[in-house]
């Protein structure tokens, strides 16, 4: 057992040694490929099982039906105007065009929030580049 991790004592089994690469990529648990096995051939009639389920009222088949027909939105791009941002100070009009589409309904507030926080990390690079470059107009 390795001394410098702080729980050593305590883990079963004895830690990677150096170098282990671990797990190969795409290697399944052997649960998985069983289970997956179990269900070869399978698919297509426990999916017209759940789907007669959903539409003879079985509320927890029909969500099942419904989260694969129409997933919840992850990730989708927003597309709303939006000022240059060239300076710091153009980030308060940035934002100001930023809630009133979330106001005006073209965004949500997530996606907002979102936004927001892209605007507040390009506003701090900006920050930092202008830092730097009076730094350098300071330097003899």
């Amino acid at each position: 057992m390795t001394a410098s991790r702080k729980n050593a004592a305590k883990s079963p089994g004895r830690p990677f040694e150096p170098g282990n690469p671990g797990k190969p990529k795409g290697a399944r648990h052997r649960v998985t490929r069983a289970v997956e096995e179990l269900l070869e051939g399978q698919a297509e009639a426990l999916t017209q099982r759940a789907i007669d389920a959903a539409l003879a009222g079985d509320t927890t088949a029909l969500r099942l039906c419904l989260e694969r027909i129409c997933p919840p939105r992850k990730g989708r791009p927003v597309v709303f105007s939006l000022p240059p941002v060239e300076t710091a100070g153009d980030t308060v009009k940035a934002l100001g065009a930023l809630l009133a589409a979330v106001a005006g309904g073209e965004l949500s507030p997530e996606e907002g929030a979102s936004v927001a926080a892209l605007l507040e990390t390009n506003r701090k690079a900006i920050e930092v580049i202008d830092r730097i470059q009076a730094l350098i107009a300071a330097v003899p």
